[in-house]
């Protein structure tokens, strides 16, 4: 099964404190053993290390600590890399809906979704996910 992280997925499976810790890690654990071939956008890099280099933890995780992290989850994620095609078309989708805004981060994780043809998209906001397609709404699915 090919399954894409969501960015709010590896955030809450690397805070032990997250309330969605346990079902979150539980998938990157899955990931990691190899019982499904994980992906994730390249976008999510730095998303990932916007959100946990200044969220205010206890104890902070430093700069180094979510590099560290960042480096370890590639080790078994797949990236996936957006073409200038791919972010043309995200943009166009957005028009489309009339979505401004924020919401496009979450239609090139999407898009890149789409690029593998994975067969779910794991994330914590599925409404950010289920309004872009009614194929990718079909694929979203939130850890439990």
């Amino acid at each position: 099964m090919k399954i894409l992280f969501d960015t709010s997925v590896i955030v809450a499976a690397s805070l032990s404190q997250h309330p969605s810790h346990t079902p979150c890690l539980a998938q990157l654990q899955q990931a990691q053993a190899r019982h499904h071939q994980g992906y994730l956008s390249t976008h999510s890099l730095a998303e990932i290390y916007s959100v946990l280099s200044r969220m205010p933890s206890q104890p902070k995780m430093s700069p180094q600590n979510v590099q560290s992290l960042i480096d370890r989850n590639l080790q078994f994620l797949d990236a996936i890399t957006l073409e200038k095609a791919d972010y043309q078309a995200a943009i166009a989708q957005m028009t489309a809906l009339n979505l401004p805004g924020g919401g496009i981060y979450d239609a090139l994780i999407a898009r890149a979704a789409s690029k593998v043809a994975a067969d779910r998209l794991l994330t914590l906001n599925p409404k950010h996910f289920t309004r872009l397609d009614p194929a990718i709404a079909q694929i979203v699915f939130v850890p439990s």
